[in-house]
């Protein structure tokens, strides 16, 4: 165990969810003394300028892996009491599902939005939706299993619905909020946040523990060396650029925001579309260059203030940029999110389109992970690997961070399976 006596000089590099929850818990640990502990995280761009602003904040006690999930959601519930993060990051429990539906081609999915050239949506006046169903419509909702407050879905698509989770289990959160509020609260307890790109991490002849980083200014383009103790690896899936050994692999995914035309209830729908043989783009400037496949599975999240995250499946298209401000917006992916949750919803159909974004996630080469823990490296350590589950796992890995730097362990879950020494040569 570390002395609180003991100075350390506390590097992190990465201005994500995993860098800025280990910023906050290791100010809140027991044994931080701001007089002898400096902190001071290194962010390339923007805090929460990639897949910590773009995800889409699902929280759940399903999710994986399982020997840090229940520590990381029991985290978020605390956090949400102490720092009003229904109110700042729009904190709440909600339900989940499946729902299984075929998809209404154009024709059959009249009134729907247009997009511009510059690919911003359009709503007509034509296009309004007045989301009533009659009786009918309800009685098929019923028959396929649909909660009744699940009313945003067109019951001639509605196939089957199964429930996944519900309050009791499932929450969520708005990831750029959310982390931009740790950062921020981990600021006001003495951590120097810096913007530049990190270029090395220095270690002694024989490698055997860290000196310092060196690091690029993003302001004066000027590099600066930060003498270290302590390293909290937890770039995303930049991490291998930083760190070589670091087995981490970037996958780019795609998502919008729609405001929806009416109101919809809080769930988070996981959907399974079999789309007719006549859907297409053809009523769009944009034509999508990806195959279009028989049944797709976008996900589609209610949040606070009438918003609807919807995100589609990953792609290895474009590699990975220097910075999160690099970052290529495949448009026509995002317009095929719009066409594949519109031709289920008259609400998302009708809605204004906010947001066409993407990202790239982390994941861990082989599969399983993320990795936590020690490398080796004397005072390297890794966080990084946490795949569509970062926000969900970020409070967890930073806890689990600040007792590694100052309890030289995990104390407050099991993460042997998670040490990246297993992995990495």
């Amino acid at each position: 165990m570390t002395s609180s006596s003991d100075q350390k000089e506390i590097v992190i590099i990465g201005g994500g969810i995993i860098g800025c929850t280990s910023a906050y818990f290791l100010t809140r640990h027991p044994l931080y003394d701001p007089s002898i502990h400096k902190i001071t995280l290194l962010e390339a761009s923007k805090i929460a300028g990639g897949a910590s602003g773009k995800a889409g904040g699902l929280l759940g006690l399903w999710a994986y892996p399982s020997n840090i999930v229940p520590l990381s959601y029991r985290l978020h519930a605390q956090l949400a009491r102490e720092h009003d993060g229904a109110t700042r990051w729009g904190y709440r429990q909600i339900h989940c599902g499946q729902l299984s539906a075929k998809g209404r081609s154009h024709s059959q999915s009249s009134n729907r939005s247009s997009v511009d050239g510059k690919g911003a949506a359009k709503t007509g006046e034509d296009s309004i939706s007045l989301n009533k169903r009659d009786g009918k419509a309800l009685g098929r909702l019923t028959a396929a299993g649909v909660p009744k407050d699940l009313n945003w879905f067109s019951a001639d698509c509605v196939s089957s619905y199964s429930e996944m989770g519900d309050p009791s289990t499932t929450a969520q959160v708005h990831p750029y909020q959310f982390t931009t509020a740790m950062a921020e609260l981990a600021s006001q307890k003495g951590v120097n946040i810096i913007l530049g790109s990190v270029t090395r991490i220095n270690t002694a002849e024989n490698d055997n523990f860290v000196k310092s980083v060196t690091y690029t200014s993003k302001q004066t383009s000027e590099s600066h060396i930060i003498p270290t103790t302590d390293i909290v690896l937890a770039a995303g899936p930049w991490t291998r650029s930083i760190y070589p050994p670091a087995p981490i692999s970037a996958m780019r995914a795609h998502s919008v925001t729609i405001t929806p035309s009416t109101p919809i209830s809080a769930f988070a729908i996981f959907t399974e579309i079999s789309l007719p043989a006549s859907f297409g783009q053809k009523d769009t400037i944009l034509k999508s260059k990806t195959t279009r496949s028989k049944t797709v599975t976008p996900e589609i999240y209610a949040r606070p203030n009438n918003e609807a995250y919807c995100c589609g499946e990953g792609d290895h298209l474009v590699p990975l940029p220097k910075t999160t401000e690099d970052v290529e917006t495949d448009a026509a992916r995002c317009q095929d999110i719009v066409d594949y949750v519109s031709s289920i919803s008259d609400e998302l159909r009708d809605g204004e389109v906010k947001v066409r974004q993407a990202c790239y996630l982390p994941s861990v080469d082989g599969g399983g992970g993320p990795l936590i823990g020690q490398t080796g490296v004397k005072g390297l350590l890794l966080a990084s690997g946490h795949t569509c589950w970062g926000i969900q796992n970020g409070p967890a890995t930073g806890k689990l961070m600040s007792e590694f730097v100052f309890d030289g362990r995990a104390k407050s879950a099991g993460v042997g399976s998670l040490d990246p020494r297993k992995v990495m040569a």
